[in-house]
């Protein structure tokens, strides 16, 4: 219910989550108004928070390294989401 009433006032919502369609964060356009969902360290977003997302977003990492910790992958995504142009 909160994620759908972030979208009716006006923000996209972007998870942060690994998986096959996960877009990298570099190459995602930030929106005008973002709201972002993380998931806790060892289980990550939930499937239904995935499903609800606009988009599903991913840090690229160097190879053999398969995650972060959520503190660090909020800021990641944060100063990105935060800087980056504006559609």
């Amino acid at each position: 219910a909160a994620l759908e009433e972030l979208r009716a006032r006006g923000f996209e919502i972007c998870a942060a989550a690994l998986g096959p369609d996960a877009v990298a964060l570099d190459d995602f356009a930030p929106p005008r108004r973002v709201a972002l969902a993380v998931g806790q360290e060892s289980a990550g977003v939930s499937a239904a928070t995935i499903a609800a997302a606009d988009a599903v977003l991913r840090i690229p990492m160097a190879p053999g390294i398969d995650s972060l910790n959520v503190a660090v992958a909020s800021a990641v995504c944060l100063h990105r989401l935060s800087r980056g142009e504006r559609r």
